[in-house]
């Protein structure tokens, strides 16, 4: 039997929650990780009724469409659309329940484009957003202050929003049409290796800075968070508190996948913001900091590509 509960985990199955529920701290409770086909999250009646049915002790909303710059420029409709569907859904259909804690995670996508840097929780709504990623940053926003307006009116329900940085991780996409940077690079770095290739392309002139946590990391704070949703702030960066160069994430992969040719500067594809680093402030105050460095999380991250790859 659980010690804390159940906890009611959407996204269960994707990268964020597949670190959730492997990590040592998810035996402490009984957790509830639908699938898709068990649960449409853009159903609002079937949301609710779930809720309803199996009223959790906490639910942890880690589900959405996610995706890197290029998907995100592809599809802004479904970023926009799908991820504000499931959030108000998750949401509102907790509040129906009286479901007393709910953690919503955010991104720092929502930061503006011109925000100072280390982005502080303060910035929020000070500015527009990032082109490139407008549509999933307007969603997962209106998630945030759908929370804020909740704990609002009914201040016992404890509905708080965490705003990782990037993340990357074992459970990664890899696929170059919809990853994230990391796994997309790795992947890349991999294919050349394999291939032959002495070359290989990075985006932009890889100045931009890039604050990435390994998502074994986010699943440690996450989970501390649950168990003492008192002591957790309203609203909360996660992250390393340092960035690196985008082409500096290149060289570290290149390590670890043992690649050693030279890279190229695609000047025509786009970069997106020129720095992204958390203020983590916060976080600090909270007690809690990662303990994975770059070099042991690509490592990580290459093994599990390497085993899904032989699978």
């Amino acid at each position: 039997m659980s010690r804390r509960g159940t906890l009611l985990l959407t996204g269960g199955n994707g990268m964020v929650g597949s670190n959730i529920r492997e990590h040592p701290r998810a035996a402490d409770w009984t957790i509830l990780a639908p699938s898709s086909r068990d649960l449409d999250l853009t159903d609002a009646t079937a949301t609710a009724a779930y809720l309803q049915a199996e009223k959790p002790d906490i639910v942890i909303h880690a589900a959405g469409k996610v995706g890197g710059i290029q998907a995100n420029m592809a599809n802004p409709v479904d970023f926009l659309d799908i991820n504000t569907t499931i959030g108000r859904n998750v949401i509102m259909g907790a509040r129906a329940a009286n479901v007393p804690h709910l953690i919503n995670l955010a991104s720092t996508c929502i930061y503006p484009r011109a925000a100072p840097g280390p982005l502080a929780e303060e910035a929020v709504l000070t500015g527009p957003l990032e082109p490139t990623n407008e549509g999933y940053a307007l969603a997962k926003i209106m998630a945030l202050r759908l929370c804020q307006y909740i704990r609002t009116e009914t201040p016992d329900l404890l509905y708080k929003t965490l705003i990782p940085c990037n993340l990357y991780g074992r459970h990664d996409s890899f696929d170059a049409a919809t990853s994230h940077m990391v796994p997309a690079v790795i992947a890349k770095l991999h294919e050349a290796q394999m291939t032959g290739h002495d070359t290989v392309d990075i985006w932009g002139d890889g100045t931009a800075r890039r604050e990435f946590m390994y998502a074994g990391d986010l699943a440690d704070a996450v989970l501390r968070a649950a168990a003492d949703m008192d002591a957790l702030p309203d609203l909360m960066n996660v992250g390393v508190g340092h960035d690196h160069s985008v082409t500096d994430y290149y060289r570290a992969a290149a390590e670890v996948v043992d690649w050693q040719g030279t890279f190229a500067h695609d000047l025509s594809k786009p970069t997106g913001m020129k720095q992204k680093l958390c203020d983590t402030s916060r976080q600090q105050a909270w007690g809690w900091a990662p303990q994975t460095d770059l070099r042991a999380g690509m490592a990580a991250t290459y093994q599990f590509f390497l085993e899904r790859q032989s699978s």
